[in-house]
């Protein structure tokens, strides 16, 4: 096992792990389309990868630096547009997403619009672009972000991207498609999944010489915890030399 790794290495080497061969997910650029790459060379070599705006199934060559980079479509399946990667999270196609933002709150909901008030906005951030879609569309959406009280939050600003809303049941009476929603958030300190009944964040591995004092003291609401709670395992040396070596050898992602 590794022991020399960063915070991104860490974050990028478990997301990867959840990726499953044979899956569809849609990605950005960054920590995302690193750990969809990684997934791809390790153990999951028939992942196919998404991108909005209609790389579908490329074979990348390198690290894309935008969705609409050429890399997006070398030697892909298709080379679309985003009517129809959208169309194909609608018709429930797209097992996997990854989004970011600002915020979060206990139920996935995220803020990547502004921080304040409409009326009064402190900061204005890059709204949601396809989020919304993909978060109400696809069957489950993932995060990777560092964790701190300022993300963290019990009540987001704005509502830009829906999580589990207001709870249990609350996505379906929106009219989302059923069984869809938040699957895992991935942060420097743990993995956070939710729970079944209340659709509330939860805590369910612990990064190495992470305490669960440590992601409480970081969150800005209370956090359940899994009665299964595990220890993440760290990077090994063969993820990392792929990261390092092919995913993202320049380190534009993991860092100098």
């Amino acid at each position: 096992m590794a022991a020399d790794y960063n915070d991104m290495e860490l974050m990028i080497c478990v997301a990867s792990r959840f990726l499953e061969d044979g899956k569809l997910v849609a990605v950005g650029t960054g920590a995302p389309c690193a750990a969809a790459m990684l997934a791809q060379r390790r153990h999951a070599p028939n992942l196919m990868v998404l991108f909005e705006a209609g790389g579908f199934a490329p074979i990348l060559p390198s690290m894309p630096i935008s969705v609409g980079d050429s890399r997006t479509t070398h030697k892909a399946l298709l080379a679309t547009s985003m009517d129809d990667i959208m169309s194909m999270c609608q018709r429930g196609m797209v097992d996997y997403t990854f989004l970011g933002g600002a915020q979060i709150d206990p139920f996935g909901n995220l803020n990547s619009t502004l921080i304040g008030t409409p009326e009064h906005p402190k900061v204005m951030l890059p709204g949601s672009g396809g989020a919304n879609d993909l978060a109400s569309l696809c069957w489950h959406t993932m995060v990777i972000t560092p964790q701190d009280k300022r993300r963290f939050v019990e009540h987001l600003d704005f509502l830009t991207t829906p999580g589990y809303l207001t709870g249990n049941g609350a996505r379906e009476a929106a009219g989302l498609p059923a069984e869809t929603g938040p699957y895992k958030i991935i942060t420097n300190l743990a993995v956070l999944g939710f729970d079944e009944d209340t659709r509330r964040m939860r805590v369910e591995q612990l990064h190495p010489g992470v305490r669960l004092e440590d992601v409480r003291a970081n969150t800005g609401f209370d956090l359940l915890v899994s009665d299964a709670l595990t220890k993440t395992v760290p990077p090994t040396e063969q993820e990392l030399s792929e990261l390092r070596t092919h995913v993202d050898p320049y380190r534009y992602i993991i860092g100098r």
